[in-house]
């Protein structure tokens, strides 16, 4: 796997690519209950990824994820390779579900992802032409860190596998939300121009997040504000996994290379950041491209896209 993106948390950095697996251990299945889509903080059942969690050691776990066909953000197409913000989003449903059940002092006050890498390998990823593609991942948490007795941050890493074949890892740190974004200035948000959907590897124009703003400025005003994967409940603050997938399509664009290219990604939040109005810049690199999102003259979040052959 060549892909290498750079996982933030707190002051410490380190570079990230998909690991190498360990030997395999006979795991302790243990039985759990079926998730609840509201249990995981889901608009409906059909937002629902996850089927299983169960504890394979004292910080390990296994899972069955089973990947819709059809998930909003796919193409519609005969034979579907899925979105990597699915494994995103799995990986978030998966770390609702362990802090929930597994984590200490659960109940406290609500964690959110502040920084996540992705690396996917083209050569295994599977390709679906049924219903649905049902995944099995292997879980791990590092980094849970307890203070007065309130969980305050940890780090999940998810290994995706596919007809024995591992095809993707997914890492994303959590930790305590920050201040709530400023409300953007209408005034310079006038006269956009989104680019069509194929031109940022979107499946659908309400899928598209940027606009040209006058002087070649480009800026994230999402198509559908209340998009119901990228921005469920029309929330004042873009998540984690929308300012990734800004980055990516900012770096399609800027590069002009197809969805297929992208073999890696990584975001790092570095405070709120507007859903209306934050200036994408992007910067290529040897093996793709670096991206920052400005917010009120400040650097809010920066991550990375790798591709394939850059």
């Amino acid at each position: 796997m060549q892909a290498t993106a750079t996982i933030e948390a707190g002051s410490a950095q380190e570079s990230y690519a998909m690991p190498r697996t360990e030997a395999a251990r006979e795991p302790v299945r243990v039985p759990e209950a079926p998730p609840q889509w509201r249990d995981l903080g889901l608009s409906s059942m059909s937002a629902l990824l996850v089927v299983s969690l169960s504890r394979a050691g004292s910080r390990s776990f296994e899972a069955v994820c089973q990947w819709p066909r059809w998930h909003p953000l796919n193409e519609h197409v005969l034979a579907v390779t899925h979105h990597p913000l699915i494994l995103v989003e799995s990986t978030r449903q998966l770390a609702a579900l362990a802090e929930s059940r597994f984590l200490p002092a659960t109940g406290t006050a609500p964690l959110r992802p502040t920084s996540v890498a992705l690396g996917t390998d083209p050569q295994t990823q599977p390709v679906e032409t049924g219903g649905a593609t049902d995944v099995t991942v292997r879980v791990t948490t590092s980094d849970v860190a307890v203070r007065a007795g309130s969980l305050t941050g940890y780090r999940i890493t998810a290994e995706y596998f596919h007809a024995g074949g591992r095809f993707g890892v997914c890492a994303m740190v959590f930790a305590p939300a920050s201040p709530t974004a400023p409300e953007p200035k209408e005034e310079t948000l006038t006269s956009l121009l989104h680019p069509a959907a194929p031109a940022v590897g979107a499946a659908a124009d309400p899928d598209v997040l940027l606009a040209r703003a006058p002087q070649g400025r480009m800026v994230i005003v999402p198509r559908d504000p209340a998009h119901p994967v990228l921005l469920p409940g029309r929330p004042r603050e873009l998540p984690l996994h929308a300012v990734l997938e800004a980055g990516r399509q900012a770096a399609l664009l800027h590069q002009g290379r197809p969805a297929s290219a992208v073999v890696g990604l990584a975001a790092q939040l570095r405070g709120p950041v507007p859903c209306r109005g934050a200036v994408i810049d992007v910067a290529p690199e040897e093996n793709g491209a670096r991206f920052a999102v400005t917010a009120e003259g400040r650097v809010a979040a920066s991550g990375t896209v790798t591709l394939a052959g850059a």
